[in-house]
């Protein structure tokens, strides 16, 4: 009996393989709720979901995605130089008027000072101008989208971004 009963389990560990997948989706980018609303000019980073693009002056401003603006510095046309990363967690869209740049950072509507371009400094913030991004699900996607299901004790949902997920659990329903 033994011998069946262990052969049994040495067939089933055999043939049992893993059964992980990956697939292409969406990952929640994670802040804690204190630094949610801090706007820092950062070092150039690397662009994870390009935005709109806007050019004032010798400058171009590209958007990424729920991360900020990225500002090149385009005197060369034919060699732009990466200048600095605006961080704006939840951005989605800037304008620019004389030389305040207007953002969306999650909720509210921040006015931000780039006469000096390596020191920008926030001027005026309007709280609750914008519906809140929501904290469950990324929206707009095609039903069946696979997403990492969000973890509440990871922070606030900046927003999302392509990611390679293994073994994903949530997807778009609706």
């Amino acid at each position: 009996m033994k011998t069946i009963l262990l052969g049994l389990v040495a067939f089933i560990l055999f043939f049992s393989g893993s059964s992980s997948y990956t697939i292409e989706g969406y990952k929640p980018v994670y802040i804690p709720e204190s630094e949610a609303k801090i706007i820092k000019a950062l070092p150039p980073q690397e662009m994870a979901a390009q935005g709109k693009i806007y050019i004032k002056n010798q400058y171009i401003f590209i958007g990424d995605v729920n991360l900020g603006v990225h500002v090149f510095d385009n005197s060369d046309p034919k060699n732009p130089q990466k200048l600095l990363f605006l961080q704006i967690y939840g951005n989605h869209d800037i304008s620019i008027k004389g030389n305040i740049l207007y953002a969306d950072n999650l909720s509210d509507l921040v006015a931000i000072d780039i006469t000096d371009m390596q020191s920008p400094k926030e001027v005026k913030r309007l709280e609750g101008v914008y519906k809140l991004l929501n904290q469950e699900y990324p929206e707009n996607m095609p039903r069946g989208t696979y997403f990492e299901c969000v973890d509440t004790s990871k922070g606030f949902v900046a927003g999302w971004i392509p990611a390679t997920l293994t073994d994903p659990d949530c997807w778009t329903a609706y």
